[in-house]
């Protein structure tokens, strides 16, 4: 694409007029799944929801928001919000998180990058420490990527290596930690033998200890940095397997909020602080929940919490988690390169848009839909909108999260009459479905209805047209199943519960007086997925998409 205007010009649509105000409504984790008692979104009062899925059959279908559809390497990786929203925006797959750090280690990519080459600086007379989540979950990071750069960092000079160790139990299975740490521990004890000095320093759960986001709470970082950097902790343990046992077995643990600890020698000391002249490589891949930690690790100016001692390292990101604060400086593979976003291209075409969700969704409905970029494409035809989202609870204890805040300003926006575009995110479903509170989640799945009831309601009082889909799934299924399908119960007897996304299609949904008599989805597009949404919503502007986006879900008939 040039630079000059002429480059930017969409072209009109045949059929579909300009002018209509269209409102973009993201419910997030708000999948498809057969109606049972742990399908929150089927148990729970959604009229609105309700009433798109049974109005006409040609206005509402599912599509795809897992796997291949958005980026991700195989039909068995669950979608997430962020490459969910990527894909709504972009219009188009890229290759994604898990994607390119698999295709960096396959070809050995990743060790001639100056990412790898800076940490390789401290090889010699330094320790390399890695921090991530260790599980196969591969939504924030997978034990198998981290065991392969744990043998290409011995390979090339690493003497001396450290891991610190996060929890999982929310993308995989509560306990399935102990077997990841086995399998950890058995690979470290390989490269023992062939006489690198590679140990496991550190743990704790990953929403306890390092993996907060969006500055939601410092806290959790800091016990991270108490225990890897400082090497303090409330638990100290000679071995790490034998930690996480013994921690599971405190009333209400889980692995999620497991405590932090430290692995120590016979002598009590710690096996394994950052010092001054290590190198620290940050191995999940996913950007959410590794900013903080990186701002801690990088930022001279740091006032978030003391941190007592700050050693001066090199440090990389498995990714570079932010691409607007450039953080981290380095980082051992880059980012796919999402460029000619939807928003730009209507904003270029003077289409004034409207943004707004919830701090901990914010992001998605600006950054992640703008191809990782933060800021305005143009700031006098654009107005993004953050609500604070509740802090130092977890979502379920308010099930209804700024919903209704969030439909209020967007229906403000609506009646306005300032912008063509309004798009929302709403979080509840995930948030919600994500502390594995079945009760909380049915709750939160009826709040983000009456939310989009605000919504469509206001598109009704201004002619309008409306397009609601959602990201991936998570609330239409709580449950963990075993291969019939049906639920899985631990040793007590009781049921697994589900706190993770999952592979389930999405719905979209289509309406408003504003939509041309004849629109309907096409019926030739079975495997259309999020990437398909952006040349929808271009259409519904009255516009042609550029001719490599992922085609448009609908057609007009004539009547």
């Amino acid at each position: 694409m040039g630079s000059s205007g002429d480059a930017w010009k969409l072209k009109d649509h045949p059929k579909l007029p300009k002018g209509k105000t269209v409102a973009v409504i993201v419910l997030d984790g708000w999948g498809e799944a057969k109606p049972n008692e742990y399908n929150a979104i089927s148990v729970a009062e959604t009229p609105v929801m309700d009433s798109l899925k049974k109005g006409a059959p040609e206005h509402w279908r599912l599509i795809k928001a897992h796997g291949n559809a958005v980026g991700l390497p195989t039909e068995d990786d669950m979608g997430n919000s962020e490459v969910g929203h990527n894909a709504l925006g972009a219009g188009r797959i890229f290759a994604q998180g898990a994607k390119l750090v698999d295709l960096a280690l396959a070809s050995g990519k990743i060790y001639d990058g100056e990412g790898f080459k800076y940490v390789q600086e401290c090889f010699e007379k330094g320790t390399l420490h890695l921090i991530g989540l260790v599980s196969d979950g591969g939504v924030h990071s997978r034990l198998d990527q981290l065991l392969l750069l744990l043998k290409g960092a011995a390979e090339r000079g690493a003497k001396r290596i450290r891991v610190h160790a996060l929890t999982d139990g929310r993308d995989v299975l509560d306990g399935s930690s102990v077997g990841f740490m086995e399998t950890l521990e058995n690979d470290l004890a390989k490269l023992r033998g062939q006489g690198v000095d590679a140990r496991v320093a550190s743990g704790g759960g990953r929403m306890y200890v390092t993996m907060d986001r969006y500055e939601n709470d410092w806290d959790v970082v800091k016990r991270g940095w108490d225990a890897q950097v400082l090497g303090e902790a409330p638990h100290h343990f000679k071995d790490p397997v034998e930690a996480i046992k013994k921690l599971r077995q405190e009333p209400n643990a889980n692995d999620q909020y497991l405590a932090p600890f430290v692995v120590v020698d016979d002598n009590g000391k710690p096996v394994g602080p950052i010092l001054d002249g290590d190198a620290v490589v940050t191995f999940n891949f996913r950007a959410d929940r590794m900013v903080m930690l990186a701002k801690a690790l990088e930022y001279e100016n740091f006032d978030k919490f003391d941190r007592v001692r700050v050693p001066k390292i090199h440090y990389a990101g498995m990714l570079q988690y932010d691409g607007e604060l450039k953080l981290p400086s380095k980082y051992l593979v880059s980012p796919p390169e999402i460029d000619r976003t939807s928003g730009e291209y209507l904003v270029r075409n003077g289409i004034r848009t409207f943004a707004c969700s919830e701090t901990v969704k914010f992001g998605h409905v600006t950054f992640f839909w703008n191809g990782n970029r933060s800021g305005y494409f143009d700031e006098k035809l654009e107005e993004y909108v953050e609500i604070p989202s509740d802090s130092g609870i977890t979502f379920n204890v308010k099930p209804k999260m700024k919903a209704l805040e969030i439909a209020e300003r967007a229906r403000e926006a609506i009646l306005s009459h300032k912008f063509d575009q309004v798009r929302v995110n709403l979080p509840n479903s995930d948030m919600v479905g994500h502390t594995g509170d079945i009760k909380a989640t049915i709750e939160a799945c009826k709040a983000a209805d009456d939310g989009v009831k605000m919504i469509l309601d206001a598109i009704e009082q201004v002619g309008g047209i409306f397009l609601v889909t959602a990201d991936h799934g998570n609330a239409e299924d709580m449950v963990k199943r075993n291969k019939k399908g049906e639920p899985l119960l631990d040793k007590n007897g009781n049921i697994q519960i589900l706190t993770s996304h999952t592979l389930e299609p999405v719905p979209i949904a289509i309406g408003g007086p504003g939509l041309v008599p004849g629109v309907r989805f096409r019926t030739d597009l079975p495997t259309g997925g999020l990437a398909n949404v952006a040349s929808t919503f271009m259409n519904l502007h009255g516009y042609e998409a550029p001719s490599d986006y992922e085609p448009t879900l609908i057609e007009v008939v004539d009547n």
